[in-house]
């Protein structure tokens, strides 16, 4: 069970405050990685830092291909209605489960569910579960449990 010190936790943290600040400036993950790095390391915050370069890259890498995978599983729900933080936890979640193949299904989708009762609004976990689970069902049958 992950806890709040664990460093791939805090490493999927940073991996969205990265990624949520590309919905206001052009992207520049470097920059952002080592300003991040700065500040973990002055707090003494232990975090996997190749996680971080992996998840915000390939995020980037994969994100017209993401967010059409949203649109499908959410169609009630368009890209720019979607809460911004709950998009960001999305794109992350999809990309571990479907391009990362790194983390197990199960426990993308409960860092996910995580972070969305840490920093979405109160159904925000509900709705991130929910559109997982049909990222699930339609393109990963049968590993729901890996």
């Amino acid at each position: 069970m992950k806890t709040s010190t664990d460093p791939r936790h805090t490493s999927r943290k940073l991996a969205l405050s990265i990624i949520f600040s590309w919905l206001f400036t052009e992207p520049d993950t470097d920059l952002s990685i080592d300003i991040s790095k700065e500040i973990l390391e002055s707090e003494g915050i232990e975090y996997d830092d190749n996680l971080t370069k992996f998840i915000v890259e390939g995020v980037q890498k994969n994100i017209s291909e993401i967010d059409r995978i949203i649109e499908e599983c959410a169609p009630e729900w368009p890209i720019d209605k979607i809460a911004k933080i709950d998009l960001v936890i999305l794109r992350i979640a999809i990309f571990e489960i479907l391009y990362g193949k790194k983390t197990p299904v199960k426990v993308a989708i409960d860092e996910a569910v995580e972070i969305a009762k840490d920093f979405g609004n109160d159904t925000s976990h509900k709705f991130v579960n929910g559109v997982l689970g049909t990222v699930v069902d339609n393109y990963v049958e049968g590993k729901k449990d890996e």
